[in-house]
């Protein structure tokens, strides 16, 4: 007599093939959701952005960016665009759109069954090669289950990373054209003070004329040979600031090699003649900011994971061993089998871990989420308001300093050269109401530029992408104190 056993599956898990579902194209796309982006880029800022992910669209776009800045003089909206095609912090941005579409895929794909083979009694002679055969597959039944509530957490985590490539993108786009409107008041407060240093330096040297003659005594000259090396050091710093500015500038751009070879005006823009009221701040803001609906899909997703969590509190592994068993047996010539199905349920006995914990642990970070949102929704709309008032406030100070200080300044230097050639006021002090003139148009500078930071500031707080810096930035130059020798 012989036996033999042959353990085959012939059955599957009904759930495998019932809780399979359709990919949706979105996830599957070469590049999933960056149409969703670019979208919303344009209406914001004006300004259009792709996503090279092959050798050729990267050639493309190094050619583009070629012909927009070598050896040209660029606008801020220039710049602007240049970052959003050239910038490869963006890029990896938009990349991450992708891994969350990719994940998002996975999800929606059903688990792999596994499939144990295992051959006993290999070398049985009277049998053959092998006595016995034993498979079985197991199928995860726990996935199965799950995969909806899964799925729909990797779409909210894939439209929250859409969200968050737009934040990138304006943030970018703010932060250049403020390095831009620094770049570029940094060059006009050198140019200044470059004026500045030419009239000290006829200052400084008349006072040594004067000393050798006698008519001014070493103290009058130590004092103006002081005030033209102090504004000689201040002009030394304002032209490394600007070079500096630029750098930052070209930084943000990604530009390097000859693509540095490009060039920023000599000032800001002039003052618009007026700004409007800009209705509803708040309500903009609320409708527009980027990073409260980033706030609101974080809120989503934990409300998601909750009941994803609360679904498998005390069954964590749920497995399923389907097939059947086929034994043969032979006996004088003559073979008979006999067939018997089997199943098999595997899981994790919740009794130590019940699963409370991590209840507790998904309830208070939906309540974390949903704070943040309500933090993010007040400071929005401060944001949104302040940046409003930065904005007039800012305008009206620049203004002041155009119509008002220049101006008068400006007119205490004519009347000081009319008494000049009346002999009615000496050299110095002539030199000095030019200093103060070109003082005051210093500061006029930098107080253009603050408005200008603030208009920035003010898109940013509507739309996203903004640091919170209020229009702020680092103080402009100013011309050194004291001066003015005198007989």
């Amino acid at each position: 007599m012989r036996i033999s056993k042959l353990s085959l599956v012939v059955g599957f898990p009904l759930v495998l093939g019932a809780c399979a579902t359709a990919i949706p194209g979105a996830y599957t796309e070469p590049k999933a959701g960056f149409s969703n982006v670019a979208s919303q880029i344009t209406p914001a800022i004006g300004k259009r952005t792709i996503f090279a992910q092959t050798q050729a669209e990267n050639e493309a776009l190094r050619k583009q960016v070629h012909a927009m800045v070598h050896r040209k003089t660029i606008s801020a909206d220039t710049a602007v665009q240049v970052a959003l095609l050239n910038n490869k912090g963006l890029q990896a941005s938009y990349a991450n759109v992708g891994l969350s579409a990719a994940e998002a895929w996975q999800q929606s794909t059903p688990e792999n069954p596994v499939l144990s083979v295992g051959i006993l009694g290999i070398g049985a002679a009277e049998l053959g090669l092998s006595r016995a055969i034993e498979s079985m597959i197991a199928v995860n039944i726990l996935d199965a289950q799950t995969r909806k509530q899964r799925r729909a957490l990797a779409d909210v985590n894939f439209r929250s990373a859409q969200l968050e490539a737009v934040n990138d993108t304006l943030t970018l786009a703010n932060q250049t054209r403020q390095a831009w409107i620094n770049a570029v008041a940094a060059f006009e407060a050198a140019s200044y003070l470059k004026r500045a240093k030419a009239t000290s330096d006829a200052g400084s040297e008349l006072a040594r004329k004067l000393g050798e003659t006698g008519a001014l005594n070493k103290a009058g000259q130590a004092r103006e040979q002081a005030f033209n090396a102090e504004l000689a050091g201040q002009l030394a710093q304002a032209r490394l600031n600007a070079d500096q500015a630029k750098e930052d500038l070209t930084k943000l751009m990604g530009l390097w090699g000859t693509e540095v070879d490009y060039y920023v005006p000599d000032a800001l823009p002039s003052l618009p003649r007026s700004v409007g009221q800009v209705s509803n701040v708040e309500g903009k803001a609320l409708r527009n900011r980027v990073d409260l609906r980033v706030a609101k899909l974080g809120l989503e997703a934990q409300a998601l994971a909750f009941g994803l969590t609360d679904q498998t509190r005390l069954v964590t592994d749920l497995e399923i061993i389907s097939g059947a068993e086929l034994e043969r047996e032979v006996e004088d010539g003559e073979t008979s089998s006999e067939i018997t199905p089997q199943v098999e349920l595997e899981f994790a006995i919740p009794i130590f871990d019940t699963g409370k914990a991590r209840m507790r642990k998904a309830e208070l970070m939906y309540l974390q989420a949903a704070n943040v949102l309500a933090e993010r929704a007040v400071n929005v709309r401060s944001e949104a308001r302040g940046a409003e008032k930065s904005y007039h406030a800012s305008y009206k100070i620049a203004r002041h300093y155009r119509d008002v200080l220049v101006p008068l300044r400006k007119t205490v230097e004519q009347e000081g050269l009319l008494s000049y050639n009346g002999m009615i006021t000496n050299t110095f002090e002539l030199l000095t109401d030019v200093r103060e003139k070109l003082s005051a148009s210093l500061e006029a500078a930098n107080a253009k530029r603050k408005f200008y930071m603030a208009q920035a500031d003010l898109t940013a707080a509507i739309y996203g992408g903004g640091a919170g810096s209020g229009g702020g930035g680092g103080e402009g130059a100013t011309l050194a104190a004291g001066g003015g020798a005198g007989h």
